[in-house]
């Protein structure tokens, strides 16, 4: 399959347990069909431990393989778990304003 310009992505709007097993294939798909996604978190209201840890390993996924990742309309629920799990990782803190 082609490459296409930029996908999008939505998180659901709650990324918590339930939904990481959907999400974890969503995204692998379209990383792996796609060089450039926008990752939208608009909806995002409620977000549990692994859900932040989903979104540091598709952070690095993305770094790993080159592809660009476009973050946009941070949540102000992943901003606040981020900064309560007191998490300091450049590559996630660079999308987020914590």
């Amino acid at each position: 399959m082609e490459a296409s310009a930029v996908a999008l992505f939505k998180l659901p709007a709650e990324l918590t347990i339930a939904q990481l097993e959907q999400c974890k294939a969503s995204i692998l798909e379209l990383i792996e069909d796609n060089d450039a996604i926008t990752l939208d978190d608009s909806d995002v209201v409620r977000i549990d431990t692994l859900g932040i840890q989903f979104l540091l390993a598709t952070v690095t996924q993305f770094s790993s393989l080159n592809k660009q990742l476009i973050w946009q309309s941070q949540s102000s629920v992943i901003q606040a778990s981020v900064k309560q799990l007191g998490l300091n990782e450049p590559i996630l803190n660079q999308y987020l304003d914590v």
